[in-house]
């Protein structure tokens, strides 16, 4: 069969990577993919978000099923635009995507299905935002554009000064557009994050491994938000008891929450969940593969990954045969260029990518590449995935960190200490 995947970064290099193993699978194209896509598949050059396209190029490739990995495509309705050419394709339609397409909307799921959450309120500009902050007790909060920020419009404030200046950057200066037309502000939760997907077709759920992300640019969690910097799966603060508390307390009732409301969800429900002294709390829901956590996760994979995502799509999740996991640990380490998450340069050689593909349990996973005149470039903020699998999380950091010392280009840059709080726990 043929598979089309729908995206450019590192998630989509590892769908690619891992759907092409699959001995049911003889072509894989990917929509408009990098400069490692290239070499696991078929670039096709149709954005994400030109259904007319797409769908007549399914048609004319007889391409059996669609898989979507970036958010935007799917909060603007390109399964429901598959759904109605009768078109086999991987996601929630536009109204089940709005769980992540507006935190307001996602937080309204939560409350209706009693999931354990932040207190929020919602404002709709910045006047009333800025009112509310000047009248409440001066302490850390967060605040959050409403929409789509590419994982930068969210603000962990220390006080108020902080929350009236990303209040003012959403609202009133527009740095993120219509994303900041709703403004969400909600109390700060103190503890790690951990990221739980689970892959459900609106009636059965399947759990995949927990992992954690590193959002913050820094070492130590330190400056902006980003894309992510890095991952590793499994998340040992993740017991086997408290990942079964996360998918009955929250995974389930959301799944059933979206069914009543009319939006039945279908595809990967990722759960941020802060683990908080007073137990976990869902942060905020993505309606696809976090990048990097697909990375690591998908290093870790046994089982054909086309079975449990055509099993998705047609409802047939509760017949699957029990999905095999590696008990090796995998780390991701996001090299990134100068200047992200702000302004960055694109057009720079890489390299060091053959040798850093040659260290063992190593694979170099693209996400901002692309070729120029035979020669990988750099062509946005994050660049490469290093993914490496090993014995234990400390033999994974040494392999992956071994493979990015390999690669070069001008401004590289990475943290020093993805999955250090994996070693600590």
């Amino acid at each position: 069969m043929k598979v089309l995947i729908i995206g450019s970064g590192g998630r989509e290099h590892a769908l690619a990577w891992k759907i092409a193993q699959s001995p049911r699978v003889d072509r894989v194209f990917v929509a408009p993919g990098n400069a490692g896509t290239a070499s696991e598949a078929e670039n096709v050059d149709i954005s994400p978000t030109d259904f007319a396209r797409l769908i007549k190029f399914v048609k004319q490739n007889d391409v059996r099923l669609t898989v979507v990995g970036p958010e935007q495509p799917l909060v603007a309705g390109i399964v429901d635009a598959f759904a109605a050419e009768k078109l086999r394709i991987f996601g929630p339609s536009k109204a089940a995507a709005e769980l992540e397409g507006s935190k307001s909307f996602c937080k309204n799921v939560l409350r209706q299905a009693d999931v354990p959450t932040a207190d929020y309120h919602v404002f709709r500009d910045h006047d009333s935002a800025a009112t509310y902050l000047a009248e409440r007790e001066d302490r850390p909060i967060v605040v959050k554009a409403d929409g789509l920020a590419a994982g930068k419009g969210v603000f962990v404030c220390q006080n108020r000064d902080d929350a009236l200046e990303a209040v003012r950057r959403i609202a009133r200066d527009k740095e993120f557009g219509a994303a900041g037309n709703h403004i969400v502000i909600e109390d700060r939760l103190d503890g790690e994050e951990a990221s739980v997907m689970a892959i459900t077709d609106g009636r059965t759920i399947v759990t995949l491994p927990p992992a954690q992300d590193h959002k913050r640019a820094g070492d130590g969690d330190t400056g902006p938000n980003t894309g992510g910097m890095g991952a590793y799966s499994p998340a040992p603060r993740v017991t086997p008891e408290l990942l079964a508390t996360i998918e009955e307390r929250m995974l389930v009732p959301t799944v059933h929450a979206m069914k009543r409301n009319r939006r039945p969800f279908r595809g990967v429900l990722y759960a941020g969940v802060m683990l908080t002294n007073q137990g976990p709390r869902v942060l905020e829901y993505n309606a696809r593969f976090g990048d990097p956590e697909c990375q690591a996760i998908l290093m870790r994979l046994k089982s054909d990954l086309v079975d449990l995502l055509e099993a998705a799509v047609d409802g047939q999740l509760d017949r699957l045969e029990r999905v095999e996991w590696s008990p090796d640990p995998a780390v991701c380490v996001v090299m990134a260029s100068r200047g992200y998450p702000g302004n960055y340069e694109r057009g720079l050689p890489i390299r060091g990518l053959e040798i850093a593909a040659s260290v063992p349990g190593v694979k170099v996973f693209h996400a901002g590449t692309t070729t120029r005149q035979g020669q990988v470039v750099t062509d946005g903020g994050r660049v490469l995935g290093v993914t490496a699998s090993g014995a234990s999380i400390s033999a994974a950091k040494l392999q992956a960190y071994t493979a990015v010392k390999a690669i070069r280009w001008d401004g590289a840059w990475c943290r020093k200490d993805i999955s250090d709080r994996a070693l600590e726990a």
